[in-house]
């Protein structure tokens, strides 16, 4: 097996050039196979959907990593657009077009996001049950729903070329309540943590709460009407990303 250059690296994979308009997405040795799976299962799901995407192919195995086949997209990240040009109410404006368009899908055969929501909520320890059993409860009572959930969708996982946008990263797909997605995107663009030591964190935290409000804008929703959601996600978070 012949790699092309690397187009990309990210926390978990390399991105390489393949063959005829492909690129492969190949993750690091040890990333659980389970999880690769499931991100080329739930791209598949979504492969003819109606919102702009790469579409996925096939599963590639090689040595003891595992990789998946998908489209080659041109452009740069929302995320470094945004920090070179600084214009965040542009960036809410592109994140809210796109979101729109993958919220309008319906889906069943995909995780619901309550699933995942429980799952990773079990995983915190038992000296924060009682916090947890409360959090369970709110969970209980958020909305069912078959509408397609990005489930990580920020500006790190969007590209940008000549004015179009594309999303990418399906690893998190899932259904549920358009709610949920939103309260999510808003977790992951204000909430993420920031490290102590860099350069005018102040700042950068205004910039992230803001980026979060104008999107929030964009997307006709309120915080009062994701505030349960966030609660749990928030809380959610420390299962699914413990060193976080």
């Amino acid at each position: 097996m012949k790699f092309g250059e690397i187009i990309g690296k990210g926390n978990t994979a390399t991105v390489y050039e393949w063959e005829e308009g492909t690129v492969l997405k190949l993750f690091d040795q040890g990333y659980p196979s389970n999880a690769v799976e499931r991100e080329f299962q739930n791209a598949k799901a979504i492969n003819d959907m109606n919102f702009a995407k790469p579409k996925a192919y096939e599963i590639i195995y090689y040595e003891e990593r595992i990789g998946i086949i998908y489209d080659k997209v041109e452009g740069e990240s929302l995320l470094d657009w945004v920090l070179e040009t600084g214009d965040l109410k542009g960036c809410a404006e592109h994140m809210a077009r796109l979101h729109k368009t993958i919220i309008q899908n319906r889906v069943n055969n995909v995780q619901d996001y309550k699933e995942f929501l429980k799952s990773n909520l079990l995983n915190i320890s038992s000296a924060n049950l009682l916090e947890q059993e409360g959090v369970l409860e709110i969970l209980d009572k958020l909305n069912d729903g078959d509408t397609l959930c990005h489930g990580d969708f920020h500006p790190g996982n969007i590209l940008l070329s000549n004015g179009q946008t594309m999303v990418i990263d399906f690893m998190n797909v899932c259904r549920g309540d358009f709610l949920y997605d939103v309260a999510r995107t808003v977790f992951l663009v204000e909430y993420t943590p920031v490290p102590a030591d860099v350069d005018d964190r102040e700042t950068l935290l205004r910039f992230k709460k803001t980026l979060a409000d104008l999107y929030l804008i964009e997307m006709n929703v309120t915080r009062e009407m994701i505030l349960d959601y966030l609660s749990v996600i928030i809380t959610a978070r420390v299962g699914e990303c413990p060193n976080e």
